[in-house]
């Protein structure tokens, strides 16, 4: 399993792995390259000039040794940060993971992206590498995939999964009330507080109420009555409900509550009923 495996949650899926093009690889290594090129060169002048043993041959070789082991060391170290990178796009968030022992990820909600640029160069077009620019409602500056390896299927499949994503939300499961709704009802209202607007109840009224009743003849409704009731009452409560949902769903569009706190509070509300 790779890291990017251990950071998706519960019904997270990852849809499509990529990484940078093998050209930046390339690119990154040059150094090592290099080094290594030049051990060869020193190497080949050696025998070429067919220089004597002693002192100076013997220079030479251990010089180029040392080269052509430090420019191995260098490509292969380019060649594993390439592979320990996962550009991975699930079916809520855009994750980018690089490093090898210490691990960076950064990952941006598929909601929050607003736009996603991309600039390819001929040699990119003919390559099959571009630059993905991702431009998120965040505060934080965007984020840059550079030569990225099949950037056109990134960015199709990144927009797609966007798309299903706003899809659920607009028409999937009703939204579910935030956290911060549990000491206080949907009204913004503690639940033993009084109705805004109620007139204070008359010095004499709490006497008058604790006062008994007098007795009045039981009657017992038609029950086609208490049926007409109780449906008037759960109709009563589904519309209140669909009018919660709706602020709620408002609120997690404004960025106000988390999708966590959405959907764990969606089904308390939903268990009302």
């Amino acid at each position: 399993m790779r890291y990017a495996d251990t950071l998706l949650t519960e019904g997270e899926v990852a849809v499509l792995r990529s990484r940078q093009h093998w050209l930046a690889f390339l690119v990154r290594s040059r150094a090592g390259l290099l080094v290594f090129a030049l051990g060869v060169v020193l190497l080949g002048l050696v025998v070429w000039l067919n220089v004597e043993r002693g002192v100076v041959r013997d220079i030479i070789s251990g010089l180029a040794l040392v080269l052509l082991a430090l420019g191995l060391v260098i490509f292969v170290y380019r060649l594993w940060q390439w592979w320990a990178q996962d550009f991975v796009i699930t079916n809520r968030r855009l994750l980018k993971v690089t490093g090898i022992l210490n691990k960076r990820s950064a990952d941006s909600s598929l909601e929050k992206i607003n736009d996603a640029i991309l600039t390819q160069s001929v040699l990119g077009r003919v390559l099959n590498y571009g630059d993905l620019e991702i431009l998120t409602a965040a505060e934080m500056a965007n984020d840059m995939y550079r030569m990225l390896n099949a950037p056109k299927q990134f960015k199709k499949t990144m927009l797609t999964q966007k798309h299903a994503l706003e899809t659920e939300f607009m028409y999937g499961r009703p939204p579910s009330p935030p956290m911060r709704a549990t000491a206080v009802d949907m009204a913004g209202l503690p639940t033993d507080a009084p109705a805004v607007g109620a007139a204070p109840a008359p010095a004499g009224a709490s006497a008058m109420s604790a006062a008994p009743a007098p007795s009045a003849p039981v009657t017992e409704a038609p029950a086609s009555t208490s049926i007409a009731g109780g449906r008037a009452a759960d109709d009563q409560d589904d519309l209140e409900v669909t009018e919660l949902l709706a602020r709620l769903a408002d609120l997690r569009d404004q960025g106000a509550i988390t999708p966590e706190e959405y959907e764990q509070k969606k089904d308390e509300l939903l268990n009302r009923l």
